[in-house]
Protein backbone atom coordinates (compact mmCIF):
# COMPACT_ATOMS: atom_id res chain seq x y z
CA UNK A 1 0.00 0.00 0.00
CA UNK A 2 1.38 3.59 -1.41
CA UNK A 3 1.92 6.38 1.42
CA UNK A 4 -0.94 8.49 -0.19
CA UNK A 5 -3.30 5.35 -0.03
CA UNK A 6 -2.24 5.01 4.29
CA UNK A 7 -3.10 9.15 4.57
CA UNK A 8 -6.14 8.00 2.55
CA UNK A 9 -7.44 5.95 5.28
CA UNK A 10 -5.85 7.69 8.19
CA UNK A 11 -6.90 11.13 7.32
CA UNK A 12 -9.21 11.71 4.92
CA UNK A 13 -11.57 9.03 4.45
CA UNK A 14 -14.30 7.26 6.86
CA UNK A 15 -14.11 3.45 7.51
CA UNK A 16 -17.11 1.35 7.46
CA UNK A 17 -17.75 -2.30 7.36
CA UNK A 18 -20.12 -4.02 4.71
CA UNK A 19 -22.81 -5.14 7.28
CA UNK A 20 -24.68 -6.83 4.43
CA UNK A 21 -24.30 -8.21 0.85
CA UNK A 22 -27.37 -8.79 -1.32
CA UNK A 23 -27.61 -9.67 -5.07
CA UNK A 24 -31.41 -7.47 -5.74
CA UNK A 25 -31.62 -8.28 -9.17
CA UNK A 26 -29.50 -9.93 -12.14
CA UNK A 27 -27.23 -6.56 -12.52
CA UNK A 28 -27.32 -5.14 -9.19
CA UNK A 29 -26.43 -5.47 -5.18
CA UNK A 30 -27.12 -4.21 -2.26
CA UNK A 31 -24.60 -3.27 0.01
CA UNK A 32 -25.14 -1.98 3.56
CA UNK A 33 -22.21 0.06 4.92
CA UNK A 34 -21.90 0.42 9.23
CA UNK A 35 -20.04 3.16 10.69
CA UNK A 36 -20.27 5.47 13.41
CA UNK A 37 -19.45 8.08 11.67
CA UNK A 38 -22.73 7.75 9.60
CA UNK A 39 -24.32 8.61 12.95
CA UNK A 40 -23.35 12.19 13.00
CA UNK A 41 -23.34 12.41 9.25
CA UNK A 42 -24.74 15.93 7.79
CA UNK A 43 -27.08 14.52 5.09
CA UNK A 44 -29.45 15.20 2.83
CA UNK A 45 -31.13 13.17 0.08
CA UNK A 46 -29.13 13.41 -3.18
CA UNK A 47 -25.51 12.50 -1.36
CA UNK A 48 -22.98 10.39 -3.20
CA UNK A 49 -20.02 8.11 -1.49
CA UNK A 50 -16.92 8.52 -2.40
CA UNK A 51 -15.93 4.64 -1.98
CA UNK A 52 -12.16 3.48 -1.84
CA UNK A 53 -12.71 0.40 -3.79
CA UNK A 54 -9.40 -0.33 -4.86
CA UNK A 55 -7.01 0.70 -2.10
CA UNK A 56 -4.50 -1.69 -1.27
CA UNK A 57 -4.82 -3.47 -4.42
CA UNK A 58 -1.72 -2.65 -5.74
CA UNK A 59 -2.86 -3.73 -9.19
CA UNK A 60 -5.74 -1.32 -9.62
CA UNK A 61 -4.53 2.51 -11.34
CA UNK A 62 -4.65 5.39 -8.55
CA UNK A 63 -7.51 6.85 -10.34
CA UNK A 64 -9.64 3.57 -10.66
CA UNK A 65 -9.55 3.52 -6.66
CA UNK A 66 -12.29 5.69 -6.06
CA UNK A 67 -15.89 5.48 -7.47
CA UNK A 68 -19.04 7.12 -6.61
CA UNK A 69 -22.12 6.05 -5.62
CA UNK A 70 -25.59 7.25 -4.79
CA UNK A 71 -26.65 6.46 -1.17
CA UNK A 72 -29.71 5.04 -1.45
CA UNK A 73 -30.97 4.79 1.97
CA UNK A 74 -29.36 5.82 5.40
CA UNK A 75 -30.35 5.14 8.91
CA UNK A 76 -28.12 7.86 11.31
CA UNK A 77 -29.39 5.77 14.41
CA UNK A 78 -28.00 2.48 14.11
CA UNK A 79 -25.15 3.92 11.72
CA UNK A 80 -25.97 2.59 8.60
CA UNK A 81 -26.61 3.23 5.05
CA UNK A 82 -27.09 0.98 1.38
CA UNK A 83 -25.97 1.41 -2.33
CA UNK A 84 -27.00 -0.40 -5.26
CA UNK A 85 -23.80 -0.93 -6.96
CA UNK A 86 -24.72 -2.17 -10.95
CA UNK A 87 -22.35 -4.81 -12.81
CA UNK A 88 -23.70 -3.72 -16.14
CA UNK A 89 -20.68 -2.42 -16.65
CA UNK A 90 -18.29 -4.94 -16.45
CA UNK A 91 -15.92 -2.31 -14.83
CA UNK A 92 -13.56 -2.02 -11.25
CA UNK A 93 -16.88 -1.42 -9.38
CA UNK A 94 -18.88 -4.13 -10.90
CA UNK A 95 -15.86 -6.34 -10.07
CA UNK A 96 -15.72 -5.11 -6.30
CA UNK A 97 -18.79 -5.37 -5.85
CA UNK A 98 -19.03 -9.28 -6.81
CA UNK A 99 -16.02 -10.19 -5.17
CA UNK A 100 -16.26 -8.21 -1.72
CA UNK A 101 -17.74 -10.13 1.46
CA UNK A 102 -19.28 -9.22 4.39
CA UNK A 103 -17.48 -8.01 7.16
CA UNK A 104 -14.73 -6.66 4.89
CA UNK A 105 -13.89 -2.93 5.77
CA UNK A 106 -13.73 -0.27 2.97
CA UNK A 107 -13.07 3.56 3.56
CA UNK A 108 -15.22 6.34 2.25
CA UNK A 109 -16.06 10.11 2.57
CA UNK A 110 -19.08 12.11 1.20
CA UNK A 111 -19.92 13.84 -1.84
CA UNK A 112 -22.50 16.44 -1.79
CA UNK A 113 -23.53 17.73 -5.27
CA UNK A 114 -26.60 19.50 -6.53
CA UNK A 115 -28.69 16.31 -8.15
CA UNK A 116 -30.39 16.87 -4.50
CA UNK A 117 -34.11 16.37 -3.61
CA UNK A 118 -35.79 20.01 -4.34
CA UNK A 119 -39.60 20.67 -2.91
CA UNK A 120 -40.18 23.29 -4.63
CA UNK A 121 -42.20 21.81 -7.20
CA UNK A 122 -45.59 20.42 -7.59
CA UNK A 123 -45.56 17.92 -9.65
CA UNK A 124 -42.25 16.08 -11.09
CA UNK A 125 -40.97 13.91 -13.94
CA UNK A 126 -37.79 10.93 -12.78
CA UNK A 127 -36.36 9.54 -16.17
CA UNK A 128 -33.12 7.21 -15.64
CA UNK A 129 -31.72 3.85 -16.16
CA UNK A 130 -30.30 0.95 -14.11
CA UNK A 131 -27.57 3.23 -12.91
CA UNK A 132 -29.58 5.87 -11.54
CA UNK A 133 -33.05 4.09 -9.90
CA UNK A 134 -31.42 4.17 -6.40
CA UNK A 135 -30.55 7.68 -6.41
CA UNK A 136 -34.70 8.73 -7.68
CA UNK A 137 -35.73 6.51 -5.23
CA UNK A 138 -34.25 8.49 -2.31
CA UNK A 139 -35.65 11.76 -3.79
CA UNK A 140 -38.92 10.29 -4.44
CA UNK A 141 -39.00 9.06 -0.73
CA UNK A 142 -37.75 12.46 0.41
CA UNK A 143 -40.30 14.55 -1.69
CA UNK A 144 -44.04 15.59 0.28
CA UNK A 145 -46.56 12.90 0.16
CA UNK A 146 -48.94 15.48 -1.91
CA UNK A 147 -46.46 15.70 -4.95
CA UNK A 148 -47.18 14.47 -8.18
CA UNK A 149 -44.78 12.38 -9.21
CA UNK A 150 -44.19 11.02 -12.45
CA UNK A 151 -41.53 8.36 -13.83
CA UNK A 152 -39.85 7.16 -16.67
CA UNK A 153 -37.21 4.36 -15.48
CA UNK A 154 -35.72 1.89 -18.81
CA UNK A 155 -33.42 -0.91 -18.69
CA UNK A 156 -32.89 -3.48 -21.82
CA UNK A 157 -34.45 -5.71 -19.75
CA UNK A 158 -37.25 -4.45 -17.07
CA UNK A 159 -35.97 -7.16 -15.19
CA UNK A 160 -32.95 -5.95 -14.45
CA UNK A 161 -34.53 -3.00 -12.43
CA UNK A 162 -35.37 -3.53 -8.64
CA UNK A 163 -37.76 -2.82 -5.74
CA UNK A 164 -37.20 0.53 -3.24
CA UNK A 165 -35.28 -0.49 -0.14
CA UNK A 166 -39.24 -0.84 1.53
CA UNK A 167 -40.50 -3.20 -1.06
CA UNK A 168 -41.98 -0.36 -3.20
CA UNK A 169 -42.79 0.37 -6.80
CA UNK A 170 -43.54 3.88 -7.10
CA UNK A 171 -42.34 3.87 -11.09
CA UNK A 172 -42.46 3.21 -13.97
CA UNK A 173 -40.68 0.80 -15.49
CA UNK A 174 -39.98 0.19 -19.31
CA UNK A 175 -37.72 -2.36 -21.58
CA UNK A 176 -35.74 -0.02 -23.71
CA UNK A 177 -32.00 -0.33 -24.78
CA UNK A 178 -29.19 2.59 -23.67
CA UNK A 179 -29.47 5.83 -25.79
CA UNK A 180 -33.00 5.06 -27.18
CA UNK A 181 -33.24 8.97 -26.83
CA UNK A 182 -35.91 8.82 -29.77
CA UNK A 183 -38.07 6.51 -27.37
CA UNK A 184 -37.45 8.18 -24.92
CA UNK A 185 -38.76 11.66 -26.30
CA UNK A 186 -42.45 10.05 -27.18
CA UNK A 187 -42.47 8.68 -23.81
CA UNK A 188 -41.97 12.38 -22.20
CA UNK A 189 -44.22 13.47 -24.75
CA UNK A 190 -47.45 11.73 -23.46
CA UNK A 191 -46.16 11.99 -19.62
CA UNK A 192 -45.61 15.63 -19.86
CA UNK A 193 -49.72 16.89 -20.48
CA UNK A 194 -50.24 15.02 -17.28
CA UNK A 195 -48.46 16.89 -15.41
CA UNK A 196 -49.40 19.76 -13.25
CA UNK A 197 -48.72 23.26 -11.53
CA UNK A 198 -44.88 24.12 -11.39
CA UNK A 199 -43.35 21.19 -13.31
CA UNK A 200 -39.44 19.84 -12.34
CA UNK A 201 -37.74 17.13 -14.04
CA UNK A 202 -34.62 15.15 -12.59
CA UNK A 203 -32.40 13.35 -15.45
CA UNK A 204 -30.05 10.79 -14.43
CA UNK A 205 -28.05 7.99 -16.66
CA UNK A 206 -26.77 7.58 -20.09
CA UNK A 207 -25.06 11.26 -20.78
CA UNK A 208 -26.29 10.92 -24.07
CA UNK A 209 -29.40 11.02 -22.89
CA UNK A 210 -29.26 13.64 -20.53
CA UNK A 211 -27.61 15.66 -23.23
CA UNK A 212 -30.74 15.25 -25.36
CA UNK A 213 -33.37 15.61 -22.92
CA UNK A 214 -31.93 18.83 -21.41
CA UNK A 215 -32.00 20.28 -24.58
CA UNK A 216 -35.29 19.13 -25.28
CA UNK A 217 -36.66 20.60 -21.99
CA UNK A 218 -34.55 23.69 -22.44
CA UNK A 219 -35.13 24.41 -26.14
CA UNK A 220 -38.98 22.75 -27.27
CA UNK A 221 -40.69 23.14 -23.84
CA UNK A 222 -38.91 26.66 -22.41
CA UNK A 223 -38.43 25.13 -19.15
CA UNK A 224 -35.81 27.13 -16.94
CA UNK A 225 -32.81 25.93 -15.84
CA UNK A 226 -34.54 25.47 -12.24
CA UNK A 227 -36.76 23.23 -13.61
CA UNK A 228 -34.31 21.02 -14.99
CA UNK A 229 -32.09 18.62 -12.73
CA UNK A 230 -29.46 16.39 -14.88
CA UNK A 231 -26.85 14.27 -13.77
CA UNK A 232 -25.05 11.92 -15.88
CA UNK A 233 -24.01 8.90 -14.38
CA UNK A 234 -22.01 7.15 -17.03
CA UNK A 235 -20.64 7.54 -20.62
CA UNK A 236 -19.81 4.19 -22.82
CA UNK A 237 -16.47 6.39 -24.43
CA UNK A 238 -15.49 7.39 -20.60
CA UNK A 239 -13.95 5.74 -17.96
CA UNK A 240 -15.01 6.34 -14.67
CA UNK A 241 -17.60 9.10 -15.33
CA UNK A 242 -19.52 9.88 -12.17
Amino acid sequence: MSLLENILKKVVLDKAIIEKKEQISALVYKIRLKSESIKTAEFTPGYFLRLGIGIGNDTISFKDKVRSYSVWNINKTEGYLDIAIATESKGIGAQWVTNCKEGDSVYFKWKKGNFLVDETATSYLMIGDLSALSHLYILNRNLSKNKQIESLIYSEKATNLFKDIDNSTPFNFYSLEQNTTTEILNLVKDIIPKMKGNKKVYIAGDSRVCIALNQYFKKELNWSTKQIKTKPFWNPNKKGLE
